[in-house]
């Protein structure tokens, strides 16, 4: 199995902190307007990135996130911190907007859910260890806990209008065993495994639902930290390598390389090799080599042998195949329709996009700062 950026062969590293951490935002105020007249827009503070339905996402907010994904030991550019910061404002409109569905929704997140994730994105690092990494990022324990708040929060919108919509039938669990019975016949032992890859290098085809493509191999790093937290934070593996994996073949099946068996993977370069023999199913190990990196899902280790209906954890892995399948299509659809219902002003986009690019054009802070 040559190592080149392609199935199984590219993904990334974790990050010590949670991406989604973001801080609360200010509420703006409408504008009054005549009868008759077009509303105005309401005004829009110097340090605003983004307004999501009047709501701003500032400066401060973005840099925050940032500083807790940010690889601090790996120097990068103006362009490459921007294009960072593009990608976790887009990731904070979202967010944005699934807050607002959650009011509305009148969900919260219960004390004991938000203490069991913050205990575990700090598990088994010392508590000295721990203070003094929050001081390096000039963050505090409450902005963390915050942070994980905002996430939890907009995990559950995505389970109740999404996730508890779904069902499968047992008349499609059978009817995918008949169309796909050579499937359930292991020749030899295999792991069935899923991968997120991710290469410093410009890809020339971007296959993932976000089109999201690291170009350095500081932009990788920081990207694979990103979703390793993500997944620590009860992500979907499935739903991250649709949206940000950079290999065009398996991105859009949600990363899923199927059964690979025991011989190919002896094949395969050792980092590969050793993130997927003798590990555990539902573990994800990080592969990496020159500068590209592979989270590898271990999903299923199973003997050599044909499986049929009868045999244990073959119909409920079918039935997760194709609840996973449909979940990604109304999770997509649920998002894409509840962004284009809400007003969005990215800002900082417009001032990249006006400015051709030029970073130096964007030191004011605000909008209206040049």
């Amino acid at each position: 199995m040559p190592y080149a950026p392609t199935a199984l062969s590219r993904c990334r590293p974790s990050a010590f902190f949670a991406a989604g951490v973001l801080a609360a935002c200010s509420v703006i105020a409408s504008c009054g307007s005549k009868p008759g007249a077009p509303a105005a827009a309401p005004p829009v503070s110097a340090n605003a990135w983004a307004v999501v339905d009047g709501k701003e996402i500032t400066r401060d907010d973005v840099e925050k996130a940032y500083r807790r994904v940010r690889d601090e030991s790996q120097p990068v550019s103006e362009e490459e911190a921007l294009t960072a910061k593009l990608t976790l404002l887009n990731d904070m409109i979202v967010q944005e907007i699934l807050l607002a569905k959650a009011a509305a929704l009148k969900l919260e997140v219960p004390q004991a859910d938000l203490d069991n994730a913050y205990n575990n994105a700090r598990k088994n690092i010392p508590d000295d260890a721990f203070q003094q990494e929050l001081k390096k990022r000039s963050l505090s324990a409450a902005d963390m806990r915050e942070g994980l708040r905002r996430e939890l929060l907009a995990q559950k919108v995505i389970e109740q209008e999404v996730g508890s919509k779904i069902s499968v039938s047992d008349k499609e669990v059978n009817d995918f065993f008949t169309a796909n019975r050579a499937q359930f016949n292991v020749a030899e032992e295999s792991y069935h495994i899923a991968q997120i890859v991710v290469t410093p290098v410009r890809e020339p085809q971007t296959a993932n639902g976000t089109g999201d493509d690291a170009a350095t191999p500081e932009a990788a790093a920081t990207k694979v930290r990103m979703l390793m937290e993500r997944l620590k934070g009860g992500a979907s593996f499935r739903d991250l390598a649709a949206g940000y994996s950079e290999d065009p073949e398996s991105a859009p099946r949600g990363g899923d390389l199927g059964f690979v068996p025991i011989s190919r993977l002896k094949q395969a370069p050792p980092q590969l090799r050793n993130a997927v023999l003798g590990k555990s199913p539902g573990s994800v190990n990080v592969a990496a080599a020159g500068g590209a990196y592979t989270l590898v899902l271990v999903v299923a280790h199973e003997p050599a042998g044909q499986r049929d209906l009868s045999t244990p954890g073959v119909k409920e892995r079918i039935t997760d195949t194709l609840r996973s399948r449909r979940e990604q299509l109304l999770r997509t659809a649920y998002l894409t329709a509840a962004r284009g219902d809400a007003v969005v002003v990215n800002h900082l986009a417009k001032r990249l996009v006006e400015a051709k690019g030029t970073v130096p054009s964007l030191l004011p802070p605000g909008p209206g700062g040049r």
